[in-house]
């Protein structure tokens, strides 16, 4: 029987939000340093087979957001993109992504964002997160999910958090980041899901998840993710009351395949749909 994570204090909850918060700040201190630079930025790839690009600022962000927590938070274990895992000793670890859609990032538009989630940790494993975090800092817009709050800051305010209610398939908005979704087969599926929606759009990396959470979209799907790709989404969307899972209705924070919606009564339908 999987043992439950204890309740925090609301004590500890507030650091762990105003840690979370700093973590994004510093972030956008360091994204910003290099955004719309002239002449463009210069990227490494990860892979030969394909551009999976990383630059100065995606590492820059990373550490800065590893060094607040080696002063705040050093007990706390750390799984990152670019600096790979940390094991702490507290129960806690800080699921951080510098930026999410480097492509993007590179080429200017703002649609990339900075994910930071918490997670309680199961043993030696990787639990569900409880905290989430996704930051776009050009926009200067902020999305916040967990302990009971869900909320985003930006040039609009602060307001709650609230996903869509239900509506037929046929009237949803799907999102994915590119048209090739998957394997083969899993773009076949993906196909069949987007013939069936009202409308399909592309290309905005996290900030789609943001979407939902913000009642503006229906639904995510997308396949071959990482934990740092969908931990915050995940926080940040259950809180304002949508459902992230894998295709099959699974647990979906250790990454692979994501199906995000707005709503159980969509989730469904998209799910029997990918299916088929």
């Amino acid at each position: 029987m999987t043992q439950s994570p204890p309740v925090l204090s609301a004590a500890l909850q507030a650091e762990l939000i105003g840690v979370a918060q700093d973590l994004a700040d510093v972030a956008r201190v360091e994204t910003l340093r290099h955004f719309r630079t002239e002449g463009g930025l210069g990227a490494d790839s990860k892979e030969t087979a394909r551009f999976d690009p990383v630059t100065v600022a995606d590492r820059a962000a990373e550490a800065a957001m590893r060094d607040i927590l080696a002063k705040r938070r050093p007990q706390d274990g750390i799984y990152g993109e670019e600096y790979g895992i940390s094991q702490g000793r507290s129960g806690f670890s800080w699921v951080l992504d510098p930026i999410d859609g480097t492509r993007g990032y590179m080429s200017g538009t703002p649609t990339w964002g900075v994910l930071i989630a918490l997670t309680q940790d199961l043993g030696t494993t990787l639990g569900a997160p409880v905290l989430g975090l996704i930051d776009q800092p050009y926009i200067g817009e902020r999305f916040l999910g967990g302990f009971g709050r869900a909320e985003t800051s930006g040039p609009l305010g602060l307001r709650p958090l609230r996903a869509r209610p239900p509506r037929a398939l046929s009237d949803a908005i799907l999102y994915t980041t590119f048209p090739e979704v998957g394997t083969p087969a899993e773009g076949a599926a993906f196909a069949r899901l987007s013939a069936q929606a009202k409308l399909t759009r592309y290309g905005t990396d996290c900030y789609a998840y943001a979407l939902i959470a913000a009642g503006q979209i229906d639904l995510v799907v997308e396949a071959g993710l990482q934990p740092y790709d969908v931990q915050a989404p995940i926080a940040v969307i259950e809180a304002a009351g949508g459902i992230v899972t894998n295709w099959q209705g699974g647990p979906a924070h250790m990454g692979g395949q994501v199906l995000a919606a707005a709503n159980r009564a969509v989730h469904a339908a998209a799910m029997a749909v990918l299916n088929g």
